[in-house]
């Protein structure tokens, strides 16, 4: 990668007394616990979720890669999952009611990523019936509360957005992000494999191979009910290519879901999402190893559809909509009916007049390049790692 941007240079320079801290990972952890209004393990009867981040920060501060800025991104990941733990059970506590929401009919965008989920998800924002997740609800999961919290959550998170793009100009080409656009799952879950593009983790990574989800996406939908209770009842429509790996925890918690699977040539997402990972990584670590990122990645998204290919074998017909790559990537105006008329959605004049604002790249944002060897990995390689979901895409292809 080129030299860091002057912003993330002085940012490490600033932080960079902090990141002696590092050494003393559960001393940090006692304070960010303090600090988010959480009770220790032994209080208030939560023990496993707060044991869970503390041996997350406590692997991920023995990268020796890893830069003041990245110490200081992990420290924030973990008081925000804590800060929002605490909150959601509180209102729980406070508002009974919150646990009797019923979240009905979910629509999740599932499959790869860089195969347009993204834009699926914007495309079936546009309905008034449909209710999506912004990202700074998700960051700061609450009831409906005055003006001046909303603006205060907003800012919040517009100055995540703005710092990564400050950091990470290229990021806003790939991955455009918005404070109050529609967003993933992936924010609000509290374990994902989304750690492991900031830092090498790998007693993280062996952990989540043995991990039970199903307590994660019951807290999920705990999320959501807080979410919705005291607002008009709208049918969700949530998205993370990171579900296709979980998607029988997913279906325990959520049985009546509609899991719409989007799909694309694993050669193109594996390279595009490198780069993502790449421009990502390169604000928490230096140097960053380009072919151990590639193969890392590889066997992650591989394993990712492997897990779901087992899962969706007992998934009801009509309860999966798959959506090959042309149908938004190429003709959003057309494929657009499709989608919702797959979901038992109405398609509307108002909804289309809308779309060329999802549909059209974000203004400013230049076209994303990439390729599989920048990685160390070929053509060969993926095709390899993805022979089964090769064959599960010809036949959506075909269809």
């Amino acid at each position: 990668m080129s030299s860091p941007p002057l912003a993330l240079t002085l940012a490490n320079v600033l932080l960079r007394p902090g990141h002696r801290s590092r050494h003393t990972p559960d001393r940090v952890f006692d304070r960010l616990l303090a600090e988010a209004g959480a009770a220790d393990a032994d209080g208030d009867g939560d023990g496993r979720f707060v044991d869970d981040f503390r041996l997350l920060l406590r692997h991920w501060a023995r990268d020796e890669n890893l830069t003041p800025v990245g110490w200081w991104s992990a420290q924030g990941h973990v008081r925000r999952h804590l800060a929002n733990r605490a909150r959601v059970r509180r209102l729980i506590a406070e508002h009974p009611g919150i646990a009797q929401e019923p979240i009905e009919r979910p629509v999740f965008v599932v499959g790869l990523p860089r195969t347009a989920t993204t834009l699926t998800h914007g495309v079936l924002s546009l309905s008034e019936q449909h209710r999506c997740p912004r990202l700074w609800e998700l960051l700061t999961p609450d009831l409906d509360g005055t003006p001046e919290q909303r603006k205060k959550a907003v800012t919040a998170a517009r100055m995540l957005v703005g710092g990564i793009n400050l950091f990470s100009p290229r990021y806003r080409d790939i991955h455009p992000m918005t404070a109050e656009g529609p967003e993933e799952c992936t924010f609000a879950l509290p374990h994902t494999i989304m750690p492991l593009s900031q830092a090498r983790v790998p007693a993280y990574r062996a952990a989540l191979d043995e991990r039970d989800f199903v307590p994660d996406y019951a807290y999920l939908r705990q999320m959501y009910q807080v979410l919705q209770y005291g607002r008009p009842r709208r049918r969700w429509v949530l998205k993370s290519p990171l579900h296709t790996e979980n998607l029988d925890a997913l279906l325990k918690v959520f049985p009546d879901a509609t899991l719409v699977w989007t799909h694309r040539d694993p050669a193109a997402v594996v390279a595009s999402f490198c780069s993502l990972i790449e421009h990502g990584m390169a604000i928490t670590l230096r140097p960053v190893d380009l072919p151990g990122l590639g193969a890392t990645w590889l066997d992650l998204l591989s394993r990712s559809v492997r897990r779901g290919l087992a899962a969706r074998a007992a998934v009801p017909r009509e309860a999966l909509v798959d959506v090959p790559y042309s149908w938004l990537g190429s003709d959003p105006a057309t494929g657009a009916p499709k989608l919702y008329d797959a979901i038992g959605a109405r398609w509307t004049d108002a909804d289309a007049a809308r779309l060329p604002q999802v549909a059209a790249r974000p203004k400013g944002t230049r076209p994303h390049s990439y390729d599989l060897a920048r990685y160390g990995l070929t053509r060969a390689d993926v095709d390899s790692a993805f022979a089964d979901y090769n064959a599960l895409r010809a036949e959506v292809d075909r269809a």
